[in-house]
């Protein structure tokens, strides 16, 4: 379906500043239908004798008149006059509308949008008194408050222009509303936000008093007022209780100044929402705690193997101990990188930066350079991925130096590159040194290291490996050569990945 603005600049001729005013307006009606009880609809000109609807809105607090969306269609010829009257007279008319399936007669209230002093579209109130609500206090006093909105739509004053609160985020009129004079004195307060108050303690009758002298924060009011502009506001009133809050201030012209002759104000007890919010926030910050003090203890045991190999006279158990320090590292990487992010998830590509320089570091010696680079992003991963991945990760770049490279023949590349889809994680490693042999089976490699690859890869990410001599074009599309008789060697990685 079109949205309001493709309505209106396909099928009309208002200027984009018309059009504007005319989204703004539906953005906000939702209030208007409530306080209403009944359906709005929004009817542009769009050739001499025929309407086009272009918007329409339900009340939430009132039963609707129409169950069909009559958004991008005519309007009946039985409606013509009474919104060729309005825009004509450029003041609100009433008058008597049919609708199918309804025996009595329905009415409708046509109120012209008014814009830069031109009607440019008509907004109608459409009800039926037997789907009606019986009169009370409350519909009474939000059928006179909607009233006082429908004559600053007719005065150009509503929408507001210019910065104005979001109300997308804003309560509804059910949640709770407070009508306030021009002195900012309380004249209703509906049922719920009558509730509202007394669960902040406030017992007393509020009618007749301001918020303040209720010993409610009155901000959003003031400026409200001050500034005749909607505020929104959200305030902890008592440590156990928080309010979300609106703020619409009713303008009027006098003496060709805008004044705010009254307000209504929304309200809305948002305290259960944002004791889950501090919840989720301190169970966040538990977990960061423990990824931190993981990599502490883990970093401690990194240390205690270092020392450990220092007494150590084999040079195979050195290794070993080397090895066993470079996986221990790894790990303490993710939990330290994990330690400062919101959530269970990491960016992929903040763990492979750091993890290239630590091999980096551990591995290369100036007999046997080594430069380590990452083409790619792998988008955010759970940690439950990242922390075995990364591994792998360690695992593959330290075969790609140790059985691409020897000591004195210049070094290489070694590249990382990481591509992600919506349902798979492909990570190549690829280096331009001696290759290895055409016939090489990964499943008979006996190995340490492609034994915990195999086994992390087939189990823990239930992903696939592949090991051959690179081509050419791999080794071109990542930028290296083949370098003297080296083939160079492609080391292919799947991971699938869960969708949400």
């Amino acid at each position: 379906m079109s949205t309001i603005g493709e309505l209106v600049r396909q099928r009309t001729e208002l200027s984009k500043e018309q059009t504007t005013h005319l989204v703004n307006l539906v953005s906000e009606w939702g209030m208007l239908a409530d306080l209403c009880f009944a359906d709005l609809l929004l009817y542009v000109p769009t050739k001499p004798d025929s309407w086009l609807i272009v918007a329409q809105v339900r009340a939430a607090t009132g039963q609707t008149l129409y169950l069909a969306d009559w958004v991008g269609t005519q309007a009946s010829t039985a409606e013509h006059p009474l919104l060729h009257e309005a825009q004509r007279t450029a003041s609100i008319i009433d008058g008597e509308i049919f609708v199918e399936g309804i025996v009595e007669a329905c009415h409708m209230r046509a109120i012209p949008v008014v814009f830069e002093g031109e009607v440019i579209a008509v907004m109608t109130r459409e009800w039926s008194q037997r789907a009606g609500r019986q009169p009370g206090e409350l519909e009474r006093t939000y059928l006179e408050i909607f009233d006082r909105f429908a004559a600053m739509i007719v005065q150009g004053e509503f929408p507001f222009v210019g910065r104005v609160a979001d109300s997308s985020v804003a309560p509804r009129v059910g949640d709770g509303a407070i009508v306030l004079d021009g002195e900012a004195r309380i004249r209703y307060a509906s049922p719920n936000a009558t509730s509202a108050l007394h669960r902040m303690g406030i017992s007393a009758n509020a009618v007749g008093q301001t918020l303040s002298e209720l010993g409610v924060i009155d901000s959003s009011v003031r400026q409200a007022f001050e500034r005749c502009e909607p505020v929104v506001e959200e305030f902890e009133q008592t440590g156990d209780v928080s309010l979300l809050t609106r703020c619409i201030p009713i303008v009027e012209r006098q003496d060709g100044r805008r004044v705010a002759t009254g307000a209504v104000m929304l309200l809305r007890d948002v305290s259960e929402l944002r004791r889950r919010d501090r919840l989720i926030l301190s169970k966040d910050a538990a977990i960061r705690e423990i990824h931190h003090r993981v990599k502490n203890n883990l970093q401690t045991i990194s240390a205690l193997l270092r020392l450990q190999s220092r007494r150590l006279e084999s040079p195979e158990a050195k290794a070993a101990i080397a090895e066993s320090v470079r996986r221990i590292r790894t790990i303490a990487l993710v939990h330290e990188t994990l330690s400062h992010e919101p959530g269970d998830d990491v960016a992929f590509i903040e763990i492979v930066r750091p993890l290239l320089r630590l091999v980096e570091e551990s591995l290369q010696s100036p007999d046997r350079p080594v430069k380590f680079s990452v083409i790619g992003d792998g988008g955010r991963l759970p940690a439950t991925v990242v922390t075995p991945l990364s591994v792998v990760l360690t695992e593959l770049l330290q075969n790609a130096v140790d059985h691409g490279f020897s000591e004195g023949d210049g070094g290489g590349n070694v590249v990382v590159r990481l591509h992600v889809t919506e349902q798979e994680l492909h990570v190549t490693v690829i280096d331009d040194g001696r290759g290895i042999p055409a016939d090489f089976n990964l499943a008979d490699a006996t190995g340490l290291g492609l034994t915990i690859v195999r086994t992390l890869v087939m189990t823990e990410l239930a992903g696939s490996i592949e090991m051959r001599p690179a081509q050419l074009q791999e080794l071109v599309e990542v930028g290296l050569t083949q370098r003297g008789g080296n083939s160079g060697t492609v080391i292919s990685l799947r991971v699938p990945l869960e969708s949400e």
